[in-house]
């Protein structure tokens, strides 16, 4: 007998994630120290350098609504659009009160950690050791809404987490194709 699905949810681990895992390796091999977990002035990100200030978090593309992984769940809408949203709103909290509070935080898609990792690593090291760093836009999935009756085409709302002000649009075919650490 299979697992049920809360079961399932329940395995889903919020921290020491592979791609975390993988980051922490390529930065302790170049020589950056770093503390897990550690406090801030807002949360406890990933990966925290206290000296130069720098929060490093590693988001989930299904949890934080990746533009390009973000799979809509066909059941029990209402609650995971609220989830989305609060979790976009915790994550803009948190990265811009601790903006404000002079650390840099970088936040990157778990995908962008396992397939890109030397160009991540050295985002990581430039903010850790010179102080500068360009987040960029950061768009992430606020909502998502079905055009057509079967659900086969969505309407992706985004918005940029470090400004709600700048948003965007894509009308897509719906796509269970979610992404895997291969």
């Amino acid at each position: 007998m299979g697992m049920s699905r809360s079961q399932n949810m329940a395995l889903i681990k919020g921290r020491d994630t592979g791609p975390e895992m993988v980051l922490r390796r390529a930065l302790w091999a170049r020589g950056l120290r770093y503390r897990i977990h550690a406090s801030t002035p807002c949360g406890k990100p990933d990966l925290v350098f206290p000296g130069p200030k720098v929060a490093v978090y590693v988001d989930g593309c299904q949890w934080h609504g990746c533009p390009e992984h973000y799979v809509r769940p066909r059941t029990r809408t209402d609650f995971w659009s609220a989830k989305l949203a609060g979790t976009l709103a915790r994550d803009r909290r948190q990265t811009l009160r601790l903006e404000a509070e002079g650390w840099q935080v970088l936040r990157f898609w778990e995908h962008e950690v396992v397939e890109e990792l030397e160009a991540v690593a050295t985002q990581v090291e430039a903010a850790v050791r010179t102080a500068s760093w360009d987040p960029g836009p950061s768009l992430r999935v606020a909502s998502v809404e079905p055009l057509t009756l079967d659900g086969h085409l969505e309407r992706r709302h985004l918005e940029a987490l470090r400004d709600p002000a700048v948003k965007a649009e894509v009308v897509q075919e719906r796509s269970t194709r979610k992404w895997s650490r291969r």
